[in-house]
């Protein structure tokens, strides 16, 4: 493994490279060497990090946020989707040690493992260089979602916030129908249309399913100035 790209993508150089290797070891990789060790200690440490500096870095963003919204805003950060996205930008599915049956899966993508390894090298750089070591990381990985301008806390949750202005204008609830499946199966993608009234009011795209939809929800909020008349 080329530790020297792995730390520059981080941008963090490790004093222990263990930390780092175990890090990045799935556990069938474990199962097939033992003694590897793999990377679920880690990750349940990186989890809790990873809220600890999220719930830091909201509180001080948005002064005005209330605790239901800075929790939405943190969970949704902190879910599979969004990680698995930063780490598949990050390019970090090629440094993963996977067991050979992950590997003929192309386990390298599959968005559990990437996140669970974000994770964490989250929790490795935070042993190994301490809490501002990982504040750093994760200020530099969550940069563009931690912009205000661009992610407004009000719009966290798209599917939430249709399902409120729904009832709030006396409209039954949304439905998800899946409209597409398409791709190869370890790089699906997802197209959804979502209903009121067993009427489209939006579709959305994503790698996955609840990306899809949230994409779906979000079309259908541009429309609802129109959505009255429409499933009158």
């Amino acid at each position: 493994m080329d530790f020297d790209v792995l730390e520059q993508l981080l941008q963090y150089r490790f004093v222990q490279h263990g930390l780092a290797l175990r890090a990045l070891t799935h556990p069938s990789f474990e199962h097939e060497q033992t003694g590897a060790g793999d990377y679920q200690r880690l990750e349940f440490l990186g989890d809790a990090v990873l809220g600890m500096l999220l719930a830091e870095t909201l509180y001080s963003l948005f002064p005005d946020g209330n605790e239901g919204d800075l929790s939405r805003f943190r969970a949704q950060m902190a879910g599979q989707d969004t990680l698995a996205g930063i780490a598949r930008k990050s390019g970090l599915g090629q440094f993963i040690r996977l067991g050979r049956g992950e590997v003929q899966s192309a386990g390298c993508d599959k968005d559990s493992i990437l996140a669970d390894v974000l994770e964490s090298l989250i929790a490795a750089v935070y042993l190994d260089g301490g809490l501002e070591a990982a504040r750093r990381l994760v200020l530099r990985l969550f940069d563009d979602l931690l912009d205000s301008s661009v992610t407004p806390l009000k719009n966290i949750d798209a599917k939430s916030e249709l399902q409120e202005s729904l009832s709030a204008m006396r409209l039954p609830p949304p439905s998800y129908r899946l409209a597409e499946e398409s791709g190869p199966a370890h790089a699906r993608k997802y197209r959804f249309q979502v209903l009121v009234a067993d009427k489209v009011v939006g579709e959305g795209e994503g790698r996955s399913k609840k990306m899809a939809q949230q994409a779906a929800a979000a079309e259908a909020l541009k429309q609802l100035s129109e959505l009255s008349v429409q499933v009158a």
